[in-house]
């Protein structure tokens, strides 16, 4: 018997959806051929379809889809931990890095559910988000399960409680156990590196409380309170918008920082950058930092917080280049 009339003969005895008869008759065949690992990537090869078809036989088991990629990325992880390196060997003081990403997928169709508008730095663009979360160590990216959005209207018609985006990032950081992952650890070598769409207090204390390092860009109007040494009148004391301060605080010096090239093809990237030491309001203590790139002075500045206070201005660029490379890359 080939395997087309294989196929028929399956696809008769089982009573499914027309949509789902293809692909599980194609796994069910694949399951009994005889190989060294029986996975979705070489059942499509098999069967010549596209791999992304198989994920409708999780459609109905989204928990189960959660829990095996939570265990591939602790597999994979336990694989470099007996021998993870400071970042990669890249000289900064931490050994593994936590990545919070937003990613927006286009609606597929003008009545598609749960799309909202949002601002991702280019415009405002309509669809889905999700926030996903990384790992970042030895060089190797390793993703955990993302959060996805729901709207109000969407949490309402299904009957959901409706929680924002930070709220949920907060949530899924309070819950993160890294042991499961990477062992014993000084809580310290955990680096946290976010856009300034996570500039959120909550979010920062919840990374200090579990004694990680964050490193997370500031909007603009984030208030910041600087120590005596900065203040110039008595009338400038208390609270300011960070990139205010900056502008009106010129005595502050700009230094000039190199970072690592990535490979010897790419050119040396140079910035500037000034820093002090303040408070972030709500979370505590940090230093506060202006950058911009050096040949580029046009180019919007950035602002930055990091709350480790031994961490040099080049280890806290440097560390917040791994989450703009990876963003840019992916």
């Amino acid at each position: 018997m080939n395997y087309s009339a294989l196929s028929n003969w399956t696809g008769r005895k089982l009573k499914l959806p027309k949509q789902l008869k293809n692909i599980t008759v194609a796994y069910l065949l694949f399951l009994m051929v005889s190989t060294r690992k029986h996975s979705l990537t070489a059942a499509a090869e098999f069967s010549n379809l596209s791999k992304s078809s198989f994920s409708k036989l999780l459609k109905r088991h989204p928990d189960l889809a959660v829990t095996n990629l939570c265990e591939l990325s602790k597999k994979q992880v336990r694989q470099f931990g007996k021998n993870i390196r400071f970042m990669a060997d890249g000289k900064l003081p931490w050994k593994i890095a936590i990545i919070i990403d937003a990613t927006l997928q286009n609606r597929s169709s003008l009545h598609a559910q749960n799309v909202q508008k949002f601002n991702h730095g280019n415009g405002y663009r309509i669809g889905h988000q999700w926030t996903n979360i990384v790992l970042f160590i030895n060089d190797l990216l390793i993703p955990l399960p993302p959060i996805e959005f729901y709207t109000k209207s969407y949490c309402r018609k299904h009957k959901r409680p409706y929680r924002t985006e930070h709220q949920r990032v907060v949530e899924y950081l309070a819950d993160l156990d890294l042991e499961q992952y990477i062992g014993p650890h000084d809580p310290k070598q955990v680096l946290v590196l976010g856009d300034s769409g996570y500039d959120d207090k909550k979010i920062e204390k919840t990374i200090s409380n579990k004694g990680w390092t964050y490193v997370i860009a500031l909007k603009k109007k984030r208030s910041i309170k600087t120590l005596k040494e900065y203040i110039d009148t008595p009338k400038s004391k208390g609270w300011h918008q960070i990139e205010q301060f900056f502008k009106n605080h010129r005595r502050i010096k700009w230094i000039t920082v190199c970072l690592p090239k990535n490979s010897p093809q790419e050119k040396r990237k140079e910035l500037r950058a000034r820093q002090i030491t303040g408070y972030l309001r709500h979370v505590g203590k940090a230093q506060l930092i202006c950058s911009e790139m050096k040949e580029r002075r046009k180019q919007r500045r950035k602002h930055f917080a990091c709350n480790d206070l031994k961490a040099t201005l080049r280890q806290i660029l440097s560390a917040y280049r791994i989450r703009w490379e990876i963003g840019v890359s992916s």
